[in-house]
Order: C-alpha cells, then sequence, then structure tokens
C-alpha cells in the first residue's frame, strides 16, 4: 500500500556550497549575482544576525524573476521575489530583506553611483493564481487512497488521520500550500520512502525505507495539486502565520 505524509514539516535539503559551513545557500538570476548586489546584501545580513548566507545556484533559497514568493526589490524593469521555506533562518532573511534596514541596504548598492536596484515597489505585486492542468477526480482518488492514512482530507474521513499532520483545508489555507504539496517528497520524512521516477535516486540498499515504498508520478501529484485547488481553506481566523 503506497502511502503519501503531506506533513507541515519543511526542512530544505542543503546544498554541498551552503552545507560546507552552514550557511544558507541563495540561488539568483544571472543578473542578480553578476551586478555584485549579493556582495553587497549577504555580508551585512550576516555581520546582523550572525546567519551566514551565500550566492549557491543550488540554495534553499531562491530569488526569481517571476512570482510566486515574497517581491523585494525592482531593477531593469523586473521585479524580484524571494521563495523560501518555513525554515525560521530563512524566514528570518526574508523579513530581514523586507524590513526599512534591509530596504536601504539594497538601495544604498550604487556601483559606479548608479542605482540598478531599488526596493521601492510602487504597489504590491499580485501574485498570480496557480494553474493546473491534472485530473481534479483523479487527484482526489489518489488523495482519499494515498493520503487519507495519515490527513484529514474531507468529510469522508473527517474523523481519521493523523492528530500530528494538518488537514489538506488547513494545508489549503497556507499561501504557499502548492510548494508544499508539489515539492512533498523532498521534505522529512517523504524523502526516506518516496520515490519519483526521474526525479529522486532510488534508495540506498543498506537503508531500506522505513514503511512500504511510495511510488508516484509527477502526473499524479500535479492531479493532487489540481484536486486540492478546489478544495475551501480551512477558516482559521486571523491570518495564519507559520513557523
Amino acid at each position: 500500500m503506497r502511502v503519501i505524509l503531506l506533513c507541515l514539516s519543511l526542512a530544505a535539503t542543503a546544498s554541498p556550497v551552503a552545507a560546507q559551513d552552514g550557511a544558507l545557500g541563495l540561488a539568483a538570476p544571472a543578473a542578480v549575482v553578476q551586478s555584485g548586489l549579493l556582495r553587497h546584501i549577504l555580508p551585512r545580513f550576516s555581520l546582523k544576525t550572525g546567519i551566514p548566507v551565500v550566492a549557491d545556484a543550488d540554495g534553499a533559497m531562491t530569488l526569481a524573476d517571476t512570482p510566486p514568493g515574497v517581491a523585494v526589490f525592482q531593477g531593469g524593469g523586473v521585479t524580484y521575489f524571494l521563495r523560501i521555506s518555513d525554515h525560521k533562518r530563512q524566514q528570518r532573511f526574508r523579513d530581514w530583506l523586507t524590513s526599512e534596514i534591509g530596504k536601504r541596504t539594497i538601495d544604498s548598492f550604487r556601483p559606479d553611483g548608479a542605482q540598478p536596484f531599488s526596493a521601492s515597489i510602487a504597489e504590491a505585486v499580485a501574485e498570480p493564481v496557480p494553474v493546473f492542468n491534472g485530473d481534479a477526480v483523479r487527484g482526489g482518488e489518489l488523495s482519499n487512497s494515498l493520503c487519507a492514512r495519515c490527513h484529514v482530507i474531507g468529510p469522508q474521513n473527517r474523523m481519521k488521520g493523523l492528530g500530528s499532520t494538518p488537514s489538506f483545508g488547513v494545508l489549503r489555507s497556507l499561501a504557499d500550500w502548492d510548494i508544499r504539496f508539489r515539492q512533498f517528497y523532498r521534505r522529512p520524512p517523504h524523502g526516506a520512502f518516496t520515490r519519483i521516477d526521474g526525479v529522486t535516486a532510488p534508495f540506498d540498499p543498506t537503508l531500506p525505507p522505513p514503511i512500504v515504498p511510495l511510488e508516484i508520478t509527477l502526473d499524479e501529484i500535479e492531479s493532487i495539486l489540481t484536486f486540492v485547488a478546489g478544495i475551501e481553506p480551512a477558516d482559521l481566523g486571523a491570518p495564519l502565520q507559520t513557523q
């Protein structure tokens, strides 16, 4: 029986560069890296917080020139978005970068007297509603057959599931719910028993999965995402803050 545990636990996999000294890795477009902006802001953040952050193409954090993510600065007509997990150190970097101090640090980057980037974003950039192309009906079937052992999917199993795992309704309430579902196999404990052909490495024969291995395809994940997109987010009162 295949089992999927789509939980809130989200510890990003560290890349070899970042793992050398416990630093957080930050991937960024070539235009940002080559400008020297990262060499300007990252040491200042590290000096302020004691958290080392290094430029790393395989980093757990990403600066991207398209949503999703938090809009952090503009340059050359492009708005850049920071994508992070719920890891506390990554959240601290986001909070610093979007703070007044972080904004002033970005604005103070003026090589040759020019200001290539600005943290003054006139209007909040609305993130587009993600569109999924899977089979919602199939996604519901997969969710009920694979996920309901641990998660409450809906009224059909509302008295079941594990108390330590969030319901699909709660997960749907999170701003980055789609990223959590799409990348679930990268987050503990899923990597220990999940296999996706062409994406994840085969299991180490010396470290067998702790439970019956789960084999799922990217198309099946897309169908689950399509199904979850139609779920009504749980009403949790005040906006949900992840830690």
